[in-house]
């Protein structure tokens, strides 16, 4: 199975190249020209797989370019040690007919280590398959969560460097320590005046330029990325939806066949879409129910069928969800439409900062199951409280999000449909939220309000971010957006 671009359905590339250049030439995302079918049966044996063996069987279809024997040995080393439960993702019952799918017990403590753990495997056996002998600089535009999960998987992997751009003020401390701190020789940081937007299209940018791109080439050097939009990215989180699903097969929840729905917190669309492309290759998904906090713009699109981020820019305490321009939004689009449709949106998107899909394409979300639901600050602070005083589940705020919106759904339709909310970080990366939520606020730095935290509800805090305290950030400059491309040109060339 080949792979085209959103914006050109005529481009046919193999997987290892679509993941190996990340962003497609005209600016398009790579998608597989059909999903693959993973049938009823074969869903059925997950119930009795673990993590791994999952996986095998899912990447499978997702991959076509890689070895069964390559994928369970990457498979086998992205999902290992790093995670603190042999289950990788935990599936817990949290209220009645309500699951939390924890993605959170790896190295980073945040949902993208299930693909930043894989990406680093499939890139160099990327590079190897297209025989390409230059250095792959991996470029990372981050709202909090993925660059450091990008630096930690890819940390002094041979004939890889990686840079990440994150909001200059729009992470938590937490988070801007983990990628300020990170070790490898092959790393480096930069705060951007802006927001994840900004950075965003400054990566975009680089990608596109013609010109930087022969300078690198000149020095050895291919650019490629391990944000959303490579699909290195995108297929490990198709796995933990069947994982999701076999869990609740398992505990014998639910028989195989019958539906559930999910609660996605969503920032870039990447997490959701997963989701999506698990229901189109076969997963008996009813609904999507996308989780927005008041950065709204995918909750006003999925009512109006118009994308317009024409609008106020919220700081939340949920900073990963605070995006405006949600890039894997763009894949879902070509699926229901085609690549002329696309091209003219995103360019109505980059000229004005809106387009109209119109009512048929609306009702095409609809039918496909996808539903929006936003929340503010203060409502996620009441709903942590809530889950926690009733049924003894910490959730950060992200997953807080979810947990609302998942609720609201369910009460709108009388569902009695098993809903799994995504949970996409620990509680223990946001502690300063999380105390005020719960109303046990401390003083002090972060660190002071992590111990605060853990005493406050009897638990440990990873020992990933307990371990933050008083190392030496190496990273602290602070750069202008529009010098993104010349501080990418100095290090990749000096």
């Amino acid at each position: 199975m080949l792979f085209c671009s959103t914006r050109n359905e005529n481009v046919n590339v193999p997987s290892a190249y679509a993941i190996l250049n990340g962003l497609a030439d005209d600016g398009g995302l790579y998608i597989l020209h059909s999903i693959p079918e993973i049938k009823a049966e074969d869903i059925e044996k997950m119930s009795e797989y673990d993590y791994h063996k999952t996986a095998e069987t899912v990447l499978a279809g997702f991959l076509p370019d890689y070895t069964a024997d390559e994928i369970a040995q990457f498979v086998k080393n992205a999902y290992g040690v790093q995670f603190d439960t042999k289950e990788i993702a935990p599936l817990v019952k949290v209220r009645e007919n309500m699951w939390s799918l924890e993605l959170w017990h790896g190295p980073t403590c945040a949902f993208k280590d299930f693909a930043l753990q894989m990406l680093p495997q499939l890139l160099p056996a990327a590079a190897r398959k297209c025989n390409e002998d230059k250095t792959v600089a991996i470029l990372v535009a981050t709202s909090g969560d993925t660059g450091k999960a990008a630096l930690e998987g890819f940390a002094d992997v041979e004939g890889t460097k990686i840079c990440v751009f994150y909001p200059h003020g729009g992470t938590s401390d937490i988070q801007r320590l983990q990628m300020i701190t990170q070790k490898g020789n092959n790393v480096n940081v930069f705060a951007v005046k802006g927001n994840f937007d900004d950075a965003q299209n400054g990566v975009k940018a680089i990608f596109t330029d013609e010109e930087m791109a022969k300078k690198l080439n000149e020095n050895g050097i291919m650019l490629s990325s391990a944000n959303s939009i490579n699909w290195g990215r995108l297929a490990p989180q198709i796995v933990y939806y069947y994982w999701a699903y076999s869990r609740l097969v398992a505990n014998g929840t639910i028989k195989c066949g019958d539906m559930i729905d999910f609660c996605v917190p969503t920032g870039n669309f990447g997490n959701i879409l997963a989701g999506y492309m698990a229901k189109k290759s076969g997963l008996p998904i009813n609904k999507l129910v996308c989780a927005s906090n008041a950065n709204n713009v995918l909750t006003d699109f999925l009512e109006t069928g118009v994308y317009d981020r024409n609008r106020i820019f919220h700081l939340t305490d949920s900073p990963s969800m605070d995006i405006l321009i949600s890039s894997n939004l763009e894949r879902l689009l070509y699926m229901l439409a085609d690549d002329a449709k696309v091209s003219e949106w995103m360019a109505q998107l980059k000229s004005c900062g809106r387009y109209d899909i119109g009512a048929d394409m609306l009702k095409k979300l609809h039918d496909e199951g996808f539903v929006g639901y936003y929340c503010d600050d203060q409502v996620t602070a009441r709903t942590i409280v809530t889950i926690y005083k009733e049924n003894n589940y910490l959730c950060d705020t992200h997953t807080a999000v979810a947990v609302d919106a998942a609720q609201r759904y369910m009460t709108d339709n009388e569902s009695n449909i098993p809903m799994v909310v995504v949970s996409t970080a620990s509680p223990f990366k946001f502690a300063p939220a999380i105390l005020s939520a719960l109303d046990e606020d401390s003083d002090g730095d972060d660190f002071e309000k992590l111990s605060a935290l853990e005493k406050a509800v009897r638990q440990k805090s990873p020992d990933s971010l307990s371990m933050l305290k008083g190392k030496k950030p190496r990273f602290e400059e602070v750069i202008e957006k529009e010098d993104m491309k010349n501080k990418v040109l100095e290090w990749l060339t000096k």
